[in-house]
């Protein structure tokens, strides 16, 4: 699922940016560069979103209009908890399935990788890469 909420940015002194997405509580990171800062920011709002998600809570919707003293700014960011989950929840699980016998027997022969076979099957019929 994609989101996007509205993130406060404040520089500080070092070059570094603190971020905090204000509808997201906690919800806090920072960056070394703007950039960085950026980046972080959509990987911690995924972060809580995926969490959100996981428990069944409800997920907050974004703030219209937030506000920011100079030299603080507001921007957008993204978080796409499908990619983040993707890219950090690379747990195998254990997963039972019954096949035909004769189906079984071909496949070992050949010596097909069920687990391999499962996943780019599942990843095809999901449209995920």
């Amino acid at each position: 699922m994609k989101y996007v909420y509205p993130a406060v940015f404040t520089p500080l002194d070092s070059g570094e940016y603190d971020v905090r997405i204000p509808d997201l509580p906690g919800c806090l990171t920072c960056g070394k560069n703007l950039t960085d800062a950026i980046e972080m920011a959509g990987d911690a709002a995924a972060m809580w979103l995926c969490d959100a998600e996981d428990n069944k809570e409800s997920i907050p919707s974004p703030s219209e209009k937030l506000s920011a003293e100079y030299p603080q700014f507001i921007s957008l960011v993204l978080a796409d908890t499908d990619k983040y989950r993707q890219e950090n929840d690379n747990r195998a699980v254990k997963k039972t399935l019954t096949i035909p016998n004769w189906l079984n027997s071909k496949a070992e022969k050949a010596g097909i990788n069920f687990s391999q076979t499962l996943q780019s099957a599942l990843k095809r019929q999901l449209g995920v890469d």
